[in-house]
């Protein structure tokens, strides 16, 4: 028998980050152009996803003019454990919510709209059909508005899917989050092998459209699934990938397993541009629609 001092003691609990590194710091939202675009969302009764998932790039994206408008309400029909948006029961679809948000992006002068929703697993033509007529809406009052759509995976009906192509946004996003082993945990009611049909689907359908997606770092993923997944990525022609790291709402959300520095952001940069991706932003504070503008010039478009 093994004396003591043989004995090699395993720590089972799972690791937990420390104090918040100083690149993760994002200034307080405030300024002037901060507050115009909050009177405004909140007199046209529209959500943006920036404040009901507590990013920390507001303040930044909102003085200079840019926001994520969330279409279908503000009550998501899955419960992600990463998400910070409200979850539950959905009111009606409001049909009237394209005219509203292409009102904002018109008072705001946008050049460069990005439009997300919650899931509405309810009714996914219906939530294809507000999309598309979103995208319509802008381009009547707003001509020369570039339009970016974050779509939620639309339960993989690639009827819905068509409608929203249909409408030719610039680009059409649909995030991939996390790796595979994860997915459980991590994207409550998603498919991986979904999303990956879906992102295929967009250049299938659509052969001319830029096609992005997203991952999260620090859920408990290894370095090689991050790899594995952007091969997978690669693979189905999508243009653009950004990555992020992945920071806790509240306790009641999935729990952060590590903080990844900024070298490592980079080298996964690196590793991504090597596959043939035409844009990679990696950085701490990333997030899908973190300059989103300058993500589409270096595609092409203008």
């Amino acid at each position: 028998m093994a004396s003591p001092a043989e004995l090699v003691q395993i720590d089972l609990a799972p690791r937990r980050p420390g104090k918040k590194p100083e690149w993760l710091k994002a200034r307080a939202p405030m300024g002037d152009r901060y507050h115009e675009l909050k009177k405004l969302a909140r007199g046209l009764e529209l959500h943006t996803v920036c404040e009901s998932a507590q990013c920390p790039n507001i303040g930044e994206c909102w003085n200079q003019g840019t926001a994520t408008f969330m279409l279908l309400g503000n009550v998501c029909t899955r419960r992600c454990g990463f998400c910070a948006v409200p979850k539950g029961r959905p009111e009606a679809i409001d049909f009237d919510e394209p005219q509203r948000v292409a009102e904002a992006v018109h008072a705001l002068r946008l050049k460069y709209a990005v439009i997300t929703s919650v899931n509405r697993d309810d009714d996914n033509l219906g939530a294809a059909r507000v999309f598309a007529e979103t995208i319509r809406a802008v381009r009547r009052l707003t001509p020369d508005c570039h339009v970016e759509v974050l779509i939620p995976d639309l339960q993989g009906r690639e009827d819905a899917l068509r409608i929203v192509l249909d409408a030719r946004p610039e680009i059409l996003n649909h995030n991939t989050e996390s790796v595979p082993r994860l997915y459980r945990a991590v994207r409550s009611g998603a498919r991986y092998q979904r999303t990956l049909d879906l992102l295929a689907n967009v250049k299938r359908f659509a052969p001319g459209m830029v096609s992005k997606t997203g991952v999260m770092v620090g859920l408990g993923e290894e370095i090689e699934e991050l790899l594995a997944v952007f091969r997978d990525l690669a693979e189905r022609k999508v243009d653009i990938l950004t990555i992020g790291q992945y920071l806790r709402p509240s306790k009641h959300h999935a729990p952060m397993m590590r903080y990844y520095s900024p070298d490592e952001f980079r080298m996964l940069k690196d590793e991504a541009l090597k596959l043939g991706f035409r844009h990679v932003e990696s950085g701490p504070l990333v997030r899908s629609s973190y300059h989103a503008h300058e993500q589409a010039v270096s595609t092409g478009l203008r």
